[in-house]
C-alpha cells in the first residue's frame, strides 16, 4: 500500500493571474492498494461529488503515468480522504492530479524523477501554476518559453500569514473565465506588471506597504469578484481588521486574505461574521504556507 497526502494551492494571487501559486495547509489524502479489480472508496466533504469510476480524476491521473510508460496500469483498491472542499478555488483537482501520479510512480518502482512528475501533472492540467506547489510546497511562478516551462521558487516571509473563507457554494473555473474580457487596455497590464513586481517584495520581505499595493489587480478579479455574493463587504472587514490584502484563490469562490499573524484571529472572525450577515455560512481557516508539498508514505 501506498498513501500520499497532497496540500491544496491558491493560485493567482492578485495580479499574478496564471501564473503564481502557492501550497496551503489543508489537504487530501490518497491510498493505493493492489487488489483484484478497481475500488474507489471517497470519504469527506463533497465525497458524493466524486466518481467511483474509471473517470475519477485520480484513478485516470494514475493511468496516465503507466500511459506514458508504456505498460498496463494494475487493478487497485483506491481510498480518498476529502480535506479540500471541491469547486471552491483550492487546488483540489491538482491535488487529485499529483496524487494520481505518485501512486502510480510508486506502484511502477519510481521510474520517473519530480522533473518528470511536473511535466505529467503539467500535461493532464493544463499548466503549471496548481500542480508545482502541491507537488513541491512552497510558493512557485511558472513562466513559459515557447513549449517549455520554467519554474522560479517564490520567498515567503514567515510573518505572513494565509486565511482563507470558503463559502458554502461553488464556482466552476469555465463560468470564472467565461466573464474576463479578450483583451485588456495597457494601462491595465502596465499597471499589473507593476503590481506584481511589489507583490513578489512584499512577499519576501513582509513589507505592509507594498503588498496593500502588490495584491491589487486589474485583469481578472474585477470581473470575477461579480460572481462571488458579498466580496465587496468581505474584502472592506477583512481590510479593516488588519488584512494586507484579499484576493479571490484560484477562480473562487474561495477568498484569501494576507496579514500579519498578529492580526490573524481578528481578520478570520470579520471575514465570517460579515459572510454570516448576509445568509452564507463560510468555513475559515488560519492556514500556513505548506513547505513539503506531496510526500508519501509506503
Amino acid at each position: 500500500m501506498v498513501k500520499i497526502t497532497v496540500p491544496a494551492t491558491t493560485a493567482n494571487l492578485g495580479p499574478g493571474f496564471d501564473c503564481i501559486g502557492v501550497a496551503l495547509t489543508l489537504y487530501n489524502r490518497f491510498e493505493f492498494t493492489p487488489a483484484d479489480t478497481l475500488q474507489i472508496d471517497v470519504r469527506g466533504e463533497g465525497q458524493e461529488l466524486v466518481s467511483r469510476g474509471t473517470d475519477n480524476l485520480v484513478y485516470q491521473s494514475f493511468c496516465y503515468l503507466y500511459a506514458e510508460l508504456g505498460q498496463t496500469p494494475p487493478p487497485i483498491h483506491l481510498e480518498i480522504k476529502m480535506g479540500i472542499p471541491l469547486a471552491r478555488g483550492l487546488g483540489s483537482s491538482a491535488t487529485a492530479i499529483v496524487g494520481g501520479l505518485m501512486g502510480a510512480n510508486h506502484l511502477a518502482g519510481q521510474p520517473l524523477n519530480t522533473s518528470g512528475l511536473i511535466d505529467l501533472a503539467t500535461q493532464i492540467e493544463g499548466h503549471p501554476d496548481n500542480v508545482v506547489p502541491a507537488l513541491l510546497g512552497g510558493c512557485h511562478l511558472a513562466a513559459k518559453n515557447g513549449d517549455d516551462w520554467h519554474i522560479g521558487k517564490i520567498s515567503w516571509h514567515p510573518s505572513l500569514i494565509p486565511v482563507v473563507a470558503i463559502p458554502n457554494f461553488t464556482l466552476s473555473t469555465e463560468v470564472a473565465r467565461s466573464v474576463l474580457p479578450a483583451t485588456v487596455s495597457r494601462q491595465d497590464a502596465i499597471s499589473n506588471i507593476a503590481r506584481f513586481g511589489l507583490l513578489l517584495r512584499g512577499l519576501e520581505t513582509g513589507c505592509e506597504d507594498w503588498l496593500r499595493v502588490g495584491l491589487q489587480d486589474s485583469i481578472h478579479q474585477p470581473y470575477r469578484q461579480t460572481l462571488i455574493k458579498g466580496y465587496e463587504a468581505v474584502h472592506a472587514a477583512a481590510m479593516a481588521a488588519g488584512a494586507y490584502g484579499m484576493v479571490i484563490s484560484g477562480a473562487g469562490p474561495t477568498v484569501l486574505a494576507i496579514t500579519h499573524a498578529d492580526e490573524a484571529n481578528a481578520v478570520a472572525t470579520s471575514m465570517e461574521s460579515t459572510w454570516r450577515r448576509l445568509g452564507i455560512e463560510p468555513q475559515i481557516h488560519i492556514l500556513s504556507m505548506d513547505t513539503a508539498g506531496a510526500r508519501s508514505l509506503i
